[in-house]
């Protein structure tokens, strides 16, 4: 059987494991999040050894040709070596953690003197904790306009770092960063394109970032942020949207619910249908989708069908962390 070699470890890869299990079991602390290969965050590289393909999806094309692999991803069919002290983390202080409403919460993070994180609107971030935990959130900041990195936090009752961040962590507390990764973010190629920018959640934050660059740099089209929840208690940041409206005569807002009472604004429905009624034929624009993993995929689909290029249709699914394993018998 394959063998992980890690420093001074090495570790055998039992029938059904992954690398990120083996690596995990002889005591590796190896940052993980999602386990399905979207955040990125279990990302390492071979110094020997081929990595399998399959555990490079989703990575650039430098990156697999220096050996990076997902080791959530990877069942290696070979001895692997694993290259130390790549992709080192960022040292982030908090700035604040404030309630957005509707169990969102918004965490702002400061870097130390002289670092610089270059990303671009849109493109999300890995936190590590000090035990290792990980989880991936997308930057609703704006490079050049805001000085703090700005991630907004669905608080899930059962979530290991969710609930830290929104009951524990406190202004001044440090923590670790990587990134940026993610291909969800404005170009400047075309600025009179039409952008439609759709989302749910807390799949707002990637798209009130990528709105903010796009008017920031210029863009002369029309820009339709619509933003999906179950009721309309799920919506925030409503006040600052509907402010950038009023600013930008070329932006609009738009938001849907499942349920609830209409309202100016407010379309009821599931966000596919508010979306296809919104915008029957999408030929010429350029999409972005963002938040549940199931209604991105409808919508991407969606959105192809009604006229939209598949190479313009940037789709970022928030894919939930699995449940602890229960502890003891």
């Amino acid at each position: 059987m394959p063998v992980i070699h890690h420093g001074d470890r090495h570790l055998s890869v039992e029938d059904g494991e992954t690398a990120l299990d083996a690596l995990l079991r002889g005591g590796v602390a190896v940052p993980n999040s999602c386990r399905a290969g979207a955040c990125q965050s279990c990302r390492l590289r071979a110094g020997a050894g081929t990595p399998p393909a399959a555990a490079q999806v989703g990575l650039k094309a430098t990156q697999r040709e220096r050996g990076y692999f997902l080791a959530c991803l990877c069942r290696p069919d070979e001895d692997l070596t694993i290259a130390l002290g790549e992709d080192l983390p960022i040292d982030a202080t908090v700035i604040d953690v404030t309630s957005l409403g509707a169990a969102v919460v918004r965490l702002r993070l400061g870097l130390p003197p002289g670092v610089a994180l270059e990303y671009r609107a849109g493109q999300f971030i890995t936190l590590l904790r000090a035990d290792g935990l990980a989880r991936s959130y997308s930057l609703a900041s704006v490079p050049g306009e805001d000085l703090a990195l700005e991630l907004h936090v669905r608080v899930l009752p059962q979530g290991r770092m969710s609930q830290w961040i929104a009951h524990e962590l406190a202004p001044g507390a440090r923590l670790q960063l990587r990134g940026p990764e993610g291909d969800c973010f404005y170009t400047p190629n075309q600025p009179a394109q039409p952008l439609l920018l759709i989302g749910t959640g807390t799949g707002l934050a990637p798209l009130i970032g990528v709105a903010r660059d796009a008017l920031r740099q210029g863009h002369t089209g029309p820009i339709t942020l619509i933003h999906g929840a179950l009721t309309p208690a799920g919506h925030y940041l409503v006040d600052v949207l509907e402010d950038m409206s009023r600013q930008s005569p070329n932006f609009r807002y738009l938001r849907c619910a499942l349920r609830g009472d209409a309202a100016p604004g407010l379309e009821l429905g599931a966000i596919e249908a508010v979306a296809a009624a919104q915008f029957p034929k999408l030929g010429g624009h350029r999409v972005y989708i963002c938040g549940d993993p199931e209604r991105v995929a409808a919508l991407r689909k969606q959105s192809f069908l009604r006229g939209a290029r598949m190479n313009e249709i940037f789709a970022d699914a928030f894919v939930t962390a699995p449940p602890q394993a229960p502890v003891g018998p």
